[in-house]
């Protein structure tokens, strides 16, 4: 692993992002959804990554995070698990699998730990799960937040605008925050909502925010096909590109094609076969 990349090579824990956050260290972490991905991911140095469930958009094609099951985030967490030497796993609960109630939400996380090899669960919610928080916190498994835009309630939102930019929101969001904290989730993903207010929260718990359109915070997670430059379709104000590999890829494929079609692929000069 390169050393420039990370100052240590050793597993992130949820202690050891306690301890950046009390450094001052900012914390990186993108998402993931297969082996082959995920090891690329974690040779680079992100800290933590995240099988977020929206494998139901970008691998699946859905219009939004909700038909994706259970059996299909183990198996997208399973996947990118076993090519993970570093980073923190952290698998996303999916719409239905903590809201009914306590008891069957930890059925579900217990069942994520032990056929996916994560190594923590993400909810989204404040006060309205925060029985299902510390029901499966109780059980030994740790908890990340997630408020703001959430996007598994975008059926009630109607939108994926900015949130909590009214007072009422916003005190509800520094409150739900306490309440996770207190709870013991281990960190708190804030999206969308303004960086005025992601700063408060920053301020007012201990353990490490991470943002997505949310302004700075203790560290920033992207969705890595987003990144990358895979969908051109999709240009939020806050997404940051470092790659076009949509060009790359469709120029690449392209000239197999072309290689192929005039027999030039394969060759017997250069290729051996």
């Amino acid at each position: 692993m390169p050393a420039y990349l990370v100052e240590d090579a050793r597993k992130v824990t949820t202690k050891r992002l306690a301890e950046m956050k009390a450094q001052g260290k900012k914390i990186a972490m993108l998402t993931s959804y297969d082996y082959t991905t995920a090891t690329i991911v974690d040779a680079a140095g992100v800290d933590i990554i995240l099988v977020g469930d929206s494998a139901s958009n970008v691998m699946a094609g859905n219009m939004t995070t909700l038909p994706i099951t259970l059996d299909q985030m183990i198996y997208h967490a399973r996947s990118v698990a076993r090519g993970v030497k570093r980073a923190l796993v952290v698998c996303d609960m999916p719409f239905g699998t903590y809201q009914v109630d306590a008891t069957s939400a930890v059925r579900n996380a217990i069942r994520i730990m032990q056929e996916s090899g994560s190594d923590a669960v993400k909810l989204e919610g404040g006060s309205e799960i925060i029985d299902a928080v510390r029901r499966i916190l109780e059980a030994g498994i740790p908890v990340c937040g997630h408020l703001g835009l959430t996007p598994q309630s975008i059926c009630k939102f109607g939108t994926y605008a900015v949130r909590a930019k009214e007072e009422a929101e916003a005190e509800k969001l520094v409150s739900d925050a306490l309440l996770l904290e207190e709870a013991g989730c281990f960190a708190i993903v804030l999206e969308k909502i303004p960086a005025a207010l992601t700063q408060r929260v920053v301020e007012a718990v201990k353990i490490p925010v991470i943002g997505i359109g949310a302004g700075p915070s203790d560290g920033q997670v992207l969705v890595v096909d987003d990144m990358l430059g895979k969908n051109k379709g999709f240009s939020p104000k806050f997404l940051r590109r470092y790659a076009d590999l949509h060009t790359i890829m469709t120029d690449a494929i392209g000239q197999f094609v072309s290689d192929v079609k005039s027999g030039d692929f394969p060759n017997p000069d250069t290729e051996s076969y």
